[in-house]
């Protein structure tokens, strides 16, 4: 990779930063094992003035979502659960679930599901379930009247929150279409069933602490809240970032429920272990997490008829492009590089945060990609198709 051309990426992030579209960021580019780019601009907190720094922490928000899934795949491994399992044999409220039809959140029209749900769609979007941010749909609409918008009904764990999704209409029958959905907070109720552990216990024991991710936790320690980046918005006229006080404090604070979904916060140097491992084919530093070809499979296309997500999804929010673009277990995998108009390689795998985090895993160019700040919604600039644009152009072999 040529030094002069990957620093024609922090020369156009800087850009974000002078006009105040974000306040800061810390980017890492690894290639064959090593970190060739490695910089960090700006504030991380503006307010006091605080630089972003090597060891910032960051919410990763749904970077969490890939986190589960390979978690989830190690028990996979040991014939814990099938992937064509019927989420209900693990979740018994699933096992009579209603489908949205016609009518309004007022007035629902339902019929029954006639498909059954599988364990497999929960990691692919593809079970009928939803975001009640998404604000697109009467479903979304019902999500948020039940508790679930930027969170979960109060009182409840995560076994009491996958019981109320149940109740609340699926946005399609199971396996029919793709639309981003809570299907990996229902997949962490899972894990906890068939491994008898909380899924946070889990997770630490065998996946964070195996890889050496000791920063990577579900609320920051009092100690190392001045790390903590703060979490900025875009104002609605200037699209210059402004704080978001009460919602970025809840990452100083242990969650209600630790859903699959989100909820992680992290360093870059944690989440390049994470990512490193899967280049690496499901090991790092001597320790094996998963084989390569589990780490494959996850990367493979899982949409039916090995179709794109323009074909299968709803184009709404979400932490991906759509054309040329298919989804495997927790991650978007590229189809065709040239349908998407984004550079990259057929089989690179990727996903990104709500707060504008991102990465990408490419086997093909040995290549780890990853994109820090703190920026809500992640739909608010174009940062990770320009991310790749500025990656790839540094490529010479």
């Amino acid at each position: 990779m040529s030094s002069e051309r990957l620093a024609r990426i922090d020369r156009h992030f800087q850009r974000y930063i002078d006009d105040g579209r974000l306040t800061g960021w810390q980017i890492s580019v690894a290639r064959h094992g090593k970190v060739v780019h490695h910089s960090l601009a700006g504030r991380r907190d503006l307010g006091a003035g605080t630089p972003v720094e090597a060891d910032t922490i960051w919410r990763i928000f749904s970077m969490t979502k890939p986190i589960t899934a390979v978690l989830a795949l190690q028990l996979w491994e040991e014939g814990l659960f099938e992937l064509n399992d019927p989420v209900h044999r693990y979740i018994p409220a699933f096992k009579q679930t209603e489908v949205w039809r016609s009518g309004s959140a007022n007035a629902p029209v339902l019929e029954p599901a006639t498909e059954t749900m599988r364990v497999w769609q929960l990691f692919t979007h593809t079970a009928g379930l939803t975001y009640g941010f998404m604000y697109n749909h009467p479903v979304d609409e019902l999500y948020r009247r039940a508790g679930f918008e930027w969170g979960v009904p109060t009182g409840l764990d995560l076994e009491g929150v996958c019981d109320h999704l149940a109740t609340l209409p699926l946005l399609f029958q199971p396996g029919s279409e793709w639309s981003y959905s809570m299907g990996l907070d229902v997949l962490g109720r899972v894990l906890e069933v068939v491994s008898g552990q909380p899924l946070d216990e889990l997770m630490r024991t065998r996946l964070l602490a195996p890889l050496g991710m000791h920063e990577t936790t579900w609320h920051v320690p009092e100690e190392h809240h001045h790390r903590l980046g703060v979490l900025y918005g875009a104002h609605p006229a200037t699209r210059q970032a402004v704080p978001l006080g009460v919602m970025g404090d809840a990452a100083k604070h242990a969650p209600q429920v630790f859903g699959g979904g989100g909820g992680l916060q992290s360093t870059a140097y944690d989440y390049h272990r994470f990512t490193q491992m899967l280049v690496n084919g499901g090991q790092l530093d001597g320790v094996r997490i998963l084989s390569p070809r589990t780490v494959k499979y996850m990367a493979s296309n899982h949409l039916p008829g090995n179709v794109d997500l323009t074909a299968f999804g709803r184009p709404l929010l979400s932490e991906t492009t759509f054309d040329g673009m298919g989804f495997g277990l927790g991650v978007s995998v590229t189809i065709d590089p040239v349908a998407g108009r984004v550079p990259g390689n057929a089989g690179t795998f990727a996903w990104g945060g709500a707060a504008s985090t991102a990465f990408l895993v490419d086997p093909v160019d040995d290549l780890t990609v990853q994109f820090f700040t703190q920026l809500l919604p992640s739909s608010t600039h174009p940062i990770r198709s320009q991310l790749r644009q500025l990656v790839y152009q540094a490529l010479l072999d």
